[in-house]
């Protein structure tokens, strides 16, 4: 299927798609919806001050945690936030210093030497972008929704009933649809106790829904955790304590930072060479939990240190001579 066969199919389950069933077999559909849920809530991540008009906050953001870089130009004395490719002859860092534009709208097709016609902003140190975390969670979640379904499906199975003949067959038929019916069924003779055999199978079902459902919120957590959102995924039946609902804290905000700090020095890039005034900070709930630490970082540095019980030389001897 070509990219724009993919895309046509995608538009039409949107704007047709209202009060259909979902289909948990299309695997496809499941993560990719999980993917564009997930860049909804990461557009609210980062917040920039003092942007261009021609550069879009969203489709700076897209860009950054999609492709993993973008770069800034200036086309006709505007500046834009531009896809392209990066190459030329590597730096004494094996960084690259060319970046390929190519921009119908805008009539551009350039290549860019990079800290002298453009900057480079990337998502991350090391221009990974989200998609590949992305994609990884979502696949997890798409197989395992897939698995739910058909364990949920299989749970209205309660027993398996087999028969010896077709009549005995019939009336075992007649006996559910008549308790389906809401009707008192009736067995009319003794043949049909001897002619058939139930089996029991719903029960193992429900064990492996309740795995499947903690695979789920594990999956969920994780991913949360991983862009800086504490989730908890702590399978413990028993209420957890404060300090095992903490567990997880040092390990939120590490790649939060180091993607708000590409951000920083890449605006303050842009701001050196093009006389901008841009800034970034976290918004939304990453800002509520940098808050939450430096908080916790300042009470700790405010308590009294406790000083160590030495004892005195003098008190020691005066002890082993009493």
């Amino acid at each position: 299927m070509s990219e724009l066969e993919r895309y046509n199919k995608f538009i039409s389950n949107v704007m047709g798609g209202a009060g259909d069933l979902f289909d948990f077999k299309d695997k496809e559909r499941a993560a990719q919806n999980h993917v564009l849920y997930m860049l909804n809530r990461t557009q609210s991540m980062f917040k920039w001050n003092n942007l261009p008009k021609s550069i879009p906050e969203r489709m700076l953001e897209l860009y950054l945690q999609i492709n993993g870089y973008v770069g800034i130009t200036s086309v006709n004395g505007d500046l834009y936030a531009m896809r392209g490719g990066l190459g030329g002859k590597p730096d004494a860092y094996y960084m690259p210093t060319i970046l390929t534009i190519a921009n119908p709208a805008l009539d551009v097709s350039r290549n860019l030497a990079i800290g002298e016609e453009c900057i480079v902003i990337p998502n991350d140190s090391c221009y990974l972008g989200l998609m590949p975390m992305f994609n990884r969670y979502a696949s997890g979640l798409a197989e395992n929704e897939l698995s739910i379904n058909i364990a949920s499906i299989m749970s209205r199975i309660i027993d398996l009933i087999s028969a010896t003949d077709d009549r005995t067959r019939d009336s075992a038929k007649k006996y559910l649809q008549d308790i389906q019916d809401g009707k008192l069924g009736v067995i009319a003779s003794s043949e049909f106790f001897e002619g058939i055999k139930t089996h029991e199978f719903g029960s193992r079902s429900r064990g492996v829904i309740t795995d499947l459902i903690e695979l789920e919120q594990y999956y969920k957590a994780s991913w949360f955790n991983e862009l800086g959102l504490n989730a908890n995924y702590n399978m413990k039946r028993e209420a957890l304590s404060t300090a095992e609902s903490q567990l997880n804290d040092d390990a939120l905000l590490p790649l939060i930072d180091n993607m708000l700090e590409c951000r920083r020095v890449g605006a303050e890039k842009v701001n050196d060479l093009y006389g901008t005034s841009i800034t970034v900070d976290l918004a939304s709930s990453w800002e509520d939990n940098q808050l939450e630490v430096d908080l916790e970082q300042d009470s700790i540095k405010d308590e009294p240190k406790q000083e160590d019980n030495k004892l005195d030389p003098d008190d020691l001897d005066m002890r082993e001579g009493a």
